[in-house]
């Protein structure tokens, strides 16, 4: 029997702003930067990652062994999660939205956590490692893409915030297993 989230105020006064004032241009170029934050995008370019790699350095490969094995968890989870939490998408609750240009998007119950947040907020955390100004920029093309999850009504702000954590403690934990970001290995 799985688990009712119920959207906070916060999240319902954010998704009424957002539904009233979306444009279809609007939506389609959120609709297009959504894709990038997709699970089967990253598991893809995490895996031409890896591959490019194996011919460099061993930090360089253990770095991309550990963000294959990142973004691939970072797969799994969501659909592990959305077995036990049931959510309605706030693209099923508004009218107003859809005549604005906001899409339908995918189950109507699987909004609880945003698997594109805990994709972004994995790799994110994997970042860390990377120089200050690299890091900066993963950094910020991952809130803007996970910000298009809210945008589009896919997700309320929280099921972002949360799946966001969900991804940092991923990626932290699989450290443990991959020797991720430790001195030694450097």
């Amino acid at each position: 029997m799985p688990i009712t989230v119920r959207p906070t105020q916060p999240d319902i006064a954010i998704a009424r702003v957002i539904s009233r004032n979306t444009t279809p241009p609007t939506e389609r170029a959120a609709s297009i930067l959504t894709w990038a934050a997709d699970e089967h995008v990253a598991c893809a370019l995490a895996l031409g990652w890896w591959l490019w790699c194996r011919s460099k350095p061993e930090p360089r490969r253990l770095a991309s062994d550990h963000l294959l094995i990142t973004a691939l968890a970072a797969s799994l989870v969501p659909h592990l999660l959305k077995r036990v939490f049931n959510q309605k998408r706030p693209d099923r609750l508004t009218v107003l939205g859809h005549l604005h240009g906001v899409p339908i998007s995918g189950k109507a119950e699987d909004s609880f956590p945003s698997g594109h947040a805990i994709q972004v907020g994995a790799i994110s955390s994997a970042a860390s490692e990377l120089p200050e100004g690299e890091r900066g920029i993963v950094r910020a093309l991952g809130a803007c893409l996970i910000s298009t999850r809210v945008l589009l009504l896919a997700h309320w702000t929280s099921d972002v915030v949360v799946g966001s954590a969900i991804g940092v403690i991923l990626e932290r934990l699989i450290r443990c297993v991959t020797g991720y970001g430790r001195q030694d290995q450097v």
